[in-house]
């Protein structure tokens, strides 16, 4: 089972980009999704999950300005950051939940390598 996270990198702040997470190895449509994201010094957080059924959920810090996505046909999921802000500076995880709480870390046991993203102000 791996996940490939992908699209990071350097952006002004106001500024968009578009993340993305690649799986294999699972039955990809049976699973939530997530995405974390660490930021210098600082604990990993949750972001955003999507459900099989196409239900999300955000961490109020990113509600109304990130989109999570998934593409079943794909086996991917996105994570669409519009204006970005110097606090969202952080590696961004995408992750498969296993089970519990949907936006609790504890509750995903397979994990992407991380992908960082740099705001700058």
């Amino acid at each position: 089972v791996q996940l490939q996270a992908s699209g990071g990198g350097l952006v002004q702040a106001g500024g968009s980009l578009r993340l993305s997470c690649s799986a294999s190895g699972l039955n990809f449509d049976n699973y939530v999704m997530g995405w974390f994201r660490q930021a210098p010094g600082k604990e990993r957080e949750f972001v955003a999950f999507i459900t099989k059924t196409d239900n999300k959920y955000y961490h109020d810090s990113v509600r109304g300005r990130f989109a999570i996505s998934r593409d079943n046909a794909q086996n991917t999921i996105y994570l669409q950051m519009n204006r970005l802000k110097p606090d969202d500076t952080a590696v961004y995880y995408c992750a498969a939940h296993n089970s519990g709480v949907y936006y609790y870390l504890q509750s995903y046991d397979v994990w992407g390598q991380g992908t960082l993203v740099t705001v700058s102000s």
